[in-house]
Order: C-alpha cells, then structure tokens, then sequence
C-alpha cells in the first residue's frame, strides 16, 4: 500500500483547526503517554504486593465505579465552574492518586486511592469534550474528536510498550512516572489553554442571565439525547467485551495465553495508522449512516469471533470491529455536541461518558459468566445480535434528530470521522490498555491502547477498555 495517501490524509486532517485545540491534543498524549497505573495495576497488586487477583479484580472494578460517578460530576462542574479549573483539578487529583500507589501498601488504601482517581481521572473527560465543542466550529468537530481519539490511542501504545520495556525500574517507579506525566497535563492546559466555557446571554437591563441550572435527570429528559445514550450503552458493552471474552475464547480453543497479546495489539496498530486515514473516507458521510455502519461492523467483527480458531482468524475480527470503533467514537461524540445546548455542554458530555462506563463496568462481568456458562460462541452472537440492534435503532430512533447530512455538521467529518467521547472520555473508554491485557494473559506485554473513547467520548471509551483489560490480567 502506498504511503502517499497516508500523508495526504494527515495534513488533510489536521489543518484548519485552532492552536487551543491543539493543546488540548498535546496534552492528551503526554497523559496517556504516561499511563501506567491502569495497564499494571492488577499485575502490581498481585506480583508486588502478594493480593489475590480476586482483589486485583475488585480494584480494577472500583475505578471502574468511580469512573461513573466521576462523568456527570466533571460534566457539571465544566459547566458551572469553567473546563479548565475542571481539568486542571482533576489532572492534579489523579497525579496525587498515582503518586499514592507507590507508597500505600494497605487493601483499605489501595482501594480508596484507585476509587479516587477513577472518579478524578474520569471528571476531566467531559470538560475535554465540551471544550473541543466550544472551540471547534460544527463542521470540524468529528475530525477534532477522531484526532483526540488518535493522540490517546497513540499515547497508550508507547505507554504500554515503553511501560514494557520500562517494567526493570519497578512498578513504583512507573506510577511516579505517571504521576508527573499527568500533573504536566495540569500544568499546559493551565499555562496554555483559555477558559472556553461559553458565556450567559445579556439580557435587556445588560446584565448576564443566568444559564438554567441542569441536573442529570434532566439531561435524560431529552428524547433524542437520552435515545442516543441508551444505544451508546449496547455499543459500548459490544466494544468492551473482547477485552475479557477474547483472551478467554482463545484459551478455550487450545491457543496459548500469550497469543492474545499479539492478537489484541493488531487493535492499537490499526487505530495509530489508518485512524487519519479513515477520518478521510468518511468526510461528508451523514452521521446517522457513519452509526449504522459501525455499529454493523461491530456485530460482524464479534459474531465472526464465533467461528475463528486461529490466531490470524481472531486478528482479523479484531481489524473488522476495530474500523467501527475509529469510526464510531468521533462520530457519537460529535453527535453528542451536537444535541447539546451550549450552556450544558458538559453536562451531555458527562452523561455520556457515564453510559460508557457502565457499560465498560457489566461487560467484563458478563462476558466471563456466559463463556463459562452457555459458552463463547452465545457470548459472541448475543454480541452481534446487540449491535444489530443498535443499528437498527440509530435508522427508527435518532434519523429525525441526526438525519440530514449535517450540512453545517456533515462536513464535520471534514477528514474526520469515539470516543470521550471515554469514556467512555472512553468509555470507556474511554476506554484499552491492551498491554496490561496481553501482560496478563500472556506475561508478556503487547502494544497498548486505551480504547475514549476514553465516550462520553473518545476517552469514555478508552476508560472501559482500560478496567476491562487489566481485569484480564488481574485473573
């Protein structure tokens, strides 16, 4: 394959947008560029620290938690108290939290500290979102998000196989590593980024009204929003079940534990290279079409999972729902903005990330007791059949509310494609550390990636993958 329209896709992508944005990008990858907490956290506590990987599990499934309630609470912060003193804080929060795993030993600590950066690494997700919203103009805001999604997917993958190569310093060392990675994310959007949080209107007398004060019931009462939610919640569960059903399929099938690892790195090096690529091909593409169609590869690439039994079979369904994440994860958080008012921006974000990470939170759970009770092939068309399902309800659902070929928005592809949008901003998302995940499985460590998503957001998406993954390892 040539080059060349690699390279006329990139500088097709990231021109035109603004130099705020472009720190926020920065920023993003110095963070997950330093994300090691995730990727070794269960390897960490079992290996370092001599814990059961029942209480790895447990760890990993409390950040997972936090992470739900960090989303809305992020959301309404970014709305009420402005994104950059959101993410700021919460960036601070989280490098504390690193920090503190090198040095707490104690069950109870350990607990608390990860609960505490799930919640604060989730809280910044929605305030990234809603900032991209405020910057970018609608036409180019799928494209912002997909570059978002690439800078955090090509972070992990030098996390994890620098992490990797890295593991002789210690896992202690690692999380200090972090632990400033991440207070250098504080440190630029403070000194770099503006506040973009959108002002009150003036009213008649030319004093500020008041923006209505939303809660996250309220954001559900929105119909097409609460709509495109709900189905991000079936997307999202399909996503972030691979990251436990795979490993536990392959080993069914007779591969060895380390297989995985190659298998579900063909998932990072695929988004790190034709993810600008794919922002090209899907320029102009209405939204609703681009949800359909990934949502589609989804149940393809998991309900084929069925019928693989070779490593170079399950690689393949890996690139297949791959190419529906990097499409879908922009896509959703754009759609996200788009339903959005301006003064609750973060609040929609924030919802939506915590529907990523529930979903990255019941996967994991799910996926282990259907292969081991009615077994992987139900696990993996019941996958499909899912996202059949949210296909569908993209096309009856969401067509009035995001039909349309978005022509102030359809351009938003505008070499664009969570996602978040994340968790999933996952997610989530956010989130997929998937060298804690080949770590695990295989002892070996595999090029990572945080799935945004991390979904609410890119990032949303990224936060599911990465709970579930190193919940692989931890067992």
């Amino acid at each position: 394959m040539s080059i060349v329209p690699l390279i006329r896709s990139a500088r097709g992508t990231v021109s035109g947008l603004p130099g705020g944005f472009w720190w926020l990008w920065l920023s993003t990858l110095v963070n997950r560029t330093g994300a090691f907490v995730l990727t070794f956290l269960s390897l960490f506590l079992t290996q370092e620290l001599g814990f059961s990987g029942w209480y790895a599990g447990l760890v990993v499934a409390l950040h997972g938690l936090g992470g739900i309630a960090g989303s809305p609470l992020g959301g309404m912060l970014s709305d009420r108290w402005g994104r950059r003193p959101t993410m700021v804080t919460g960036h601070l929060a989280a490098a504390a939290g690193a920090a503190s795993l090198a040095v707490v030993t104690s069950p109870w600590a350990v607990a608390a500290v990860v609960l505490l950066m799930g919640v604060a690494m989730q809280s910044v997700r929605p305030a990234i979102g809603a900032t991209i919203a405020d910057q970018v103009p609608e036409h180019d805001r799928r494209r912002a998000y997909a570059l978002n999604y690439w800078a955090l997917n090509l972070g992990f993958a030098i996390a994890a196989t620098g992490g990797g190569a890295a593991l002789f310093l210690g896992y202690r060392t690692l999380f200090l590593i972090e632990a400033v990675a991440t207070a250098l994310c504080a440190v630029i959007v403070f000194v770099r980024l503006p506040e973009t949080r959108p002002e009150a209107p003036v009213n008649a007398d030319g004093e500020r009204s008041a923006a209505p004060r939303l809660t996250t019931l309220d954001v559900l009462r929105d119909g097409p929003f609460r709509t495109l939610v709900l189905l991000s919640l079936l997307v999202c569960t399909v996503f972030s079940t691979p990251w436990v059903g795979l490993p536990l399929t392959m080993t069914s099938t007779g591969l060895a534990p380390e297989s995985y690892g190659v298998v579900i790195a063909v998932n990072g090096v695929v988004i790190v290279v034709f993810q600008l690529l794919v922002n090209r091909i899907t320029e102009g593409r209405s939204t609703i079409g681009l949800l359909v169609v990934s949502a589609l590869l989804f149940a393809l690439g998991t309900g084929a999972t069925a019928l693989a039994d070779t490593p170079l079979l399950f690689a393949a369904t890996v690139v297949v729902w791959t190419i529906g994440e990097m499409v879908y994860i922009p896509v959703n958080a754009a759609a996200t903005a788009r339903l959005a008012p301006v003064h609750a921006r973060g609040r929609y974000q924030g919802v939506m990330g915590m529907a990523w990470s529930v979903g990255g939170f019941v996967a994991p759970v799910t996926a282990g007791w259907v292969v081991e009770g009615p077994g992987p092939d139900v696990l993996w068309l019941g996958c499909a059949a899912v996202a059949v399902l949210a296909a569908v309800g993209y096309v009856v659902l969401l067509r009035r509310a995001l039909g349309g070929d978005d022509a102030a928005g359809g351009a938003v592809a505008a070499g664009g494609t969570v996602a978040a949008g994340r968790s999933l901003e996952g997610t989530k998302a956010a989130g997929a550390a998937a060298g804690g995940a080949g770590a695990g499985a295989g002892g070996g460590t595999a090029a990572g990636r945080g799935g945004d998503g991390r979904g609410e957001s890119p990032d949303g998406a990224a936060t599911a993958a990465e709970g579930t993954a190193t919940a692989v390892s931890a067992g």
